[in-house]
């Protein structure tokens, strides 16, 4: 039995300004953006100049993990956060919408060289968000960022594959598994799985003890020509994944359990924004309550039919 854990779900993840901005087709071409995807700005310059051009509706304490970790908040689970931001403005904003949401924060902010991470979510009038973020002092996490005695006062630590990078953001993220208890982790985005294939093909296979993915993100990982291929990788490696998988709903895999679920119908869909964070939020707390693997497919359902009715990522 593991002593003194005191904490259901300890995140890890980028700390992330969200700045939500509605936008026509015509700026996702002319920026030459790629609609419905996550673009990485890496010039303070290029992104300031891109933000003011924009009317912003709205700015959130973001991030995937956070919004998870907030969902689960909401549905009454002890839950903590790690992250980087900078003693700024917006460092102060995004620590107060945390502990707004009763989450515990694990990171004490200093003045930085980098100012805190911010996300421009563009979403155009067909409810798609294209997303531009400069990742500011986020995507500098280092292993002394990371407690170990907070990991391990966790019952399971959630990953972001955002934050997955070479040098110290990876040194971060192996120092918390090596100290977990437990390991889940989202691949996050098609980009990330395909600049960090063999990296994550490890991770999953190796170190965690459960994967969120979308069908796309997953088809490109294992480089998969069809469905039935990532079910029989899933059965080979017996690790539990989770895919999400647009209009078919989603699907649980672990071992030889294989569990489906729908989607919901007739919604008033107005921003996809947070709709995987929120299913993961929804399914984490089903998996850390013992729930069926059916309910745990539900409540995620239910969590991500409920925010992608509403503009951003937080219910």
């Amino acid at each position: 039995m593991v002593k003194n854990v005191n904490m259901k779900i300890l995140g890890i993840g980028n700390a992330i300004v969200d700045v939500i901005c509605k936008v026509d087709e015509n700026f996702i071409l002319n920026k030459k953006l790629t609609k419905g995807t996550m673009k990485l700005i890496f010039e303070e310059n290029e992104f300031k100049s891109l933000l003011s051009s924009l009317k912003i509706e709205k700015t959130i304490s973001g991030g995937s993990v956070a919004n998870s970790i907030v969902g689960l908040s909401q549905l009454g689970n002890e839950v903590g956060f790690v992250g980087k931001i900078s003693n700024d403005e917006l460092g102060n904003k995004y620590e107060e919408g945390l502990k707004s949401e009763k989450v515990d924060y694990f990171y004490s902010k200093k003045n930085e060289e980098l100012p805190t991470g911010t996300c421009l979510i563009l979403v155009t009038p067909d409810s798609e968000r294209t997303m531009c973020t400069f990742l500011g002092i986020a995507g500098k996490i280092n292993e002394d960022d990371v407690d170990a005695k907070v990991i391990k006062n966790s019952e399971m630590i959630f990953l972001e594959g955002y934050l997955w990078d070479e040098g110290e953001p990876k040194k971060a993220f192996e120092k918390a598994i090596s100290y977990a208890n437990k390991v889940a982790m989202s691949l996050s985005d098609q980009f990330c799985v395909d600049r960090h294939k063999s990296h994550f093909l490890d991770l999953v296979k190796n170190k965690l003890d459960l994967t969120f993915a979308n069908e796309q993100e997953i088809i490109s990982l294992i480089d998969a020509k069809n469905f039935n291929e990532v079910i029989d990788f899933a059965k080979t490696i017996k690790k539990h994944l989770v895919i999400t998988r647009g209009e078919k709903g989603a699907i649980s895999i672990c071992n030889d359990e294989i569990v489906e679920n729908g989607v919901e119908t007739k919604l008033d869909i107005k921003d996809l924004t947070g709709a995987g964070d929120l299913f993961a939020a929804g399914f984490l707390h089903g998996y850390i309550n013992n729930f069926s693997t059916l309910e745990c497919l539900d409540k995620g359902k239910y969590m991500s039919s409920k925010i992608i009715q509403q503009i951003g990522a937080r219910l």
